[in-house]
């Protein structure tokens, strides 16, 4: 096998550098003067494949990697206020989107969305359903939970109202090594959640698994990898383990690449062999699987409304979302100040980043190269009217390099691209999007 050029050098700093799940990240965002009127900044908008994302900002416990906006904890009476201020948002976000606006996606995220019980996750089903039109029943719709909170009665409700997919963070099957994340998690309890799972009869079982954990070896690993294969599920999620400010392990100051990369290795490479296609560095889907049809959505162009403190929302050329923070005293008072919100103080955005033609390129970029089905150079020339090669003669080092192939019809990543992935993300991004982040300040 020929092995690959030395990346450019711009991405020799180790092939774990920053997870782009978007661009660009929440740490760009700035107060946004003046503030944007919602009813503005849907105008132009093609809303008929919107993602509507719910953010429950509660969990029982913050793990020590995390890095989300969430709180632990919460008593009812917060839970309560909060699905009030929700309420409260989505009257007016739906007022703002206009009567045209239609959904192709839903998800609940968090924090943890099954901390709140059976009867409160009803009530958010029904102000979805409510406001915008979106039932699980006729959208593909994704659910986070956790072990602790996977119980008959929650799971129960998700069935019951056609959830198709429900994700839950595992990390290890081993109990020492999530010990070693500040996570008090019993391997007995994360059993009964997905026997609560698979009995509730939701359609898609995704499990979460992180590698590179203090004490982890490729023998442990490959347990955990084995132990999940169990549960047969649809998707698996293998996350690197991250050092991130201001979370429980970000002041050790290690790094550990070698180790990670051959563990990454190592469990893409026994998914693959059990029936598993990789569709990005992290996600891992079974083979052959009978699903039904999608409404189309392309996460390059279609645009996010987000409900809740933290969630994000984006049109083509705005982001923004509520301010952010990881510390637990940042956390309460921005969550604070979002529950005391009347109806006018939703109907604008004031907090976010506007996106350039350039910011767009490179987000349509980043979000298309670093999966599966790569970067379609018709599409990006249908999107923006110019050719993307002309636009990022960069990318032609990491064909040189052997982490991209180019064919006639675009450019897809190598293996040894996608497991650089973490680095070629950062690479592509602007310095004015670095600069921002570099100089945010955490709370």
């Amino acid at each position: 096998m020929t092995r690959p050029a030395p990346l450019p050098e711009a991405l020799r700093g180790g092939p774990y550098q920053a997870y782009t799940y978007g661009y660009p990240h929440k740490t760009a965002y700035r107060p946004l003067d003046p503030p944007v009127e919602l009813r503005e900044a849907w105008a132009a908008e093609d809303r008929r494949s919107l993602y509507l994302y719910l953010h429950v900002p509660f969990c029982e416990m913050r793990c020590g990697f995390c890095n989300l906006f969430t709180t632990v904890g919460a008593p009812p009476a917060l839970e309560d206020a909060y699905l009030d201020a929700v309420t409260r948002q989505a009257r007016v976000v739906r007022e703002a989107l206009g009567d045209d606006a239609q959904f192709s996606r839903i998800a609940l995220g968090g924090g943890t969305p099954t901390y709140l019980s059976a009867p409160e996750l009803e009530r958010v089903f029904d102000l979805l359903a409510g406001n915008f039109g979106a039932q699980p029943s006729a959208l593909p719709t994704s659910v986070e939970t956790s072990p602790a909170t996977a119980t008959p009665e929650r799971l129960a409700v998700l069935a019951e109202r056609g959830v198709s997919r429900v994700s839950i963070g595992i990390q290890s099957f081993i109990e020492a090594e999530v010990r070693s994340v500040g996570r008090a998690q019993r391997t007995a309890q994360v059993q009964e959640a997905l026997e609560n799972i698979r009995a509730a009869g939701l359609p898609v079982l995704n499990l979460d698994l992180i590698y590179g954990l203090a004490h982890q070896t490729p023998e442990t690993w490959l347990y955990s990898l084995q132990e999940a294969l169990r549960w047969s599920p649809e998707e698996l999620f293998l996350y690197p383990l991250y050092v991130r400010p201001l979370t429980g392990i970000g002041r050790l100051g290690r790094t550990w690449d070698d180790e990670r990369l051959e563990l990454y290795r190592l469990g893409r490479d026994y998914l693959r062999a059990h029936g598993y296609q990789q569709t990005s560095m992290r996600r891992f889907q079974k083979a052959g699987l009978p699903l039904a049809p999608e409404p189309e959505y392309t996460c390059q162009l279609d645009g996010m409304v987000g409900l809740g403190c933290g969630a994000r929302s984006y049109t083509r050329g705005l982001h923004y979302s509520s301010e952010y923070a990881v510390g637990a005293r940042g956390v309460r008072e921005i969550l604070h100040n979002y529950v005391g919100r009347q109806n006018t103080d939703f109907a604008h955005a004031t907090y976010g980043i506007r996106l350039s033609p350039d910011e767009q390129r490179r987000r349509y970029l980043l979000q298309s190269l670093l999966h599966r089905q790569g970067l379609s150079f018709a599409a990006y020339q249908a999107a923006f009217g110019t050719d993307a090669g002309q636009d990022f003669p960069g990318l032609a080092e990491l064909v040189e390099g052997g982490y991209a192939e180019r064919t006639d019809e675009g450019l897809t990543l190598t293996d040894h691209g996608f497991e650089r992935s973490d680095a070629i993300g950062p690479w592509l991004y602007s310095p004015a999007v670095r600069r921002l982040s570099e100089a945010y300040e955490w709370s």
